[in-house]
């Protein structure tokens, strides 16, 4: 079936004129390929829509019942390209995106917010997840993106970086390390170490510091969690080597972080999503926000 949207709306224009020139008039079309479209039409079905007489255009029975399905199809239309247009102009849509817990916690929040106030007709869906979830989410299309540090090479991933995220020391206040400027990494040979667990890429981070320092690595503990690290330090466990966004975990709290040096050891904060799949505008609009945000949390930036 070859209907188009011009034969639709020329044959409406005549059912509500009563006349192809009146139609014509009202569509702004010549009067000649009006008429032409609408025995297109009629071809197209293998039906008369219209009685014609010298002085009138009337609807045959099917006519008027085409009329009524026609009339739907064209506000069902109308409204779908009203949608697209509102969706393109971020006034309505959906962004759902995924984030570990800590990441979740402390850049999020704060970007969400500066969302809901710049595009208030755009629904925020937060997942708060482990690394592995997220990615397992982006590639079955539950969420729109993730936020988060994942190795390179993911297979169907497409990255966007957002900051550069630097391992720090965290140490409660009070202790040997709490007034300096800076701490090596040689420095910590010896100090109770809390560390997460091998699962975690921050992890496989922190040996590598240890092991370029030719320091040995000794945990005293070993946790899951960023926010549990940071409660064990201010209980005065140890130390912990973090990156630099949990610093937004620690205000009002009794702990300190500083940068460590001699090396100096960073990694990428991304925004990852399907590769071949096309960010929604709000998406797009989102990635932005979420990147002013997530800078906010590393000054040097």
């Amino acid at each position: 079936m070859r209907i188009t949207i011009k034969q639709i709306e020329s044959f409406l224009a005549v059912a509500e004129t009563g006349s192809f020139s009146a139609a014509s008039r009202k569509v702004n079309v010549a009067q000649p390929a009006l008429s032409q479209a609408v025995k297109d039409l009629e071809a197209e079905l293998g039906l008369r829509l219209f009685d014609r007489t010298t002085r009138r255009v009337e609807l045959t029975d099917i006519g008027r019942e085409f009329h009524q399905s026609a009339n739907k199809i064209l506000d069902e239309l109308k409204h779908a390209v009203d949608n697209v247009h509102q969706l393109a102009d971020r006034k309505r849509g959906r962004v759902k995106i995924a984030a570990p817990p800590l990441l979740a916690a402390v850049v999020l929040p704060d970007a969400v917010a500066e969302f809901r106030h710049e595009y208030p007709g755009i629904t925020v869906e937060l997942h708060d997840v482990g690394t592995e979830q997220i990615l397992e989410m982006i590639r079955a299309g539950k969420v729109d993106c993730g936020i988060g540090t994942f190795q390179l090479g993911e297979e169907g991933i497409d990255r966007v970086p957002l900051v550069r995220d630097q391992l720090m020391l965290f140490c409660k206040l009070g202790s040997r390390f709490a007034e300096a400027e800076r701490v090596q990494w040689r420095q910590l040979e010896g100090e109770p170490l809390i560390t997460l667990t091998r699962t975690s890429g921050i992890r496989l981070l922190v040996e590598v510091g240890f092991e370029t320092s030719e320091v040995p690595l000794k945990p005293a503990y070993e946790v899951a969690q960023i926010a549990t690290a940071i409660s064990l330090v201010e209980a005065g466990l140890g130390v912990a080597v973090l990156p630099t966004y949990a610093l937004a975990a620690v205000r009002d709290r009794a702990v300190a972080g500083k940068p460590l040096i001699d090396p100096s050891i960073s990694r990428d904060v991304v925004m990852i999503h399907a590769s071949g799949r096309t960010l929604s505008p709000a998406v797009v609009s989102f990635l932005n926000v979420a990147r002013r945000s997530a800078r906010r949390l590393a000054p040097s930036q």
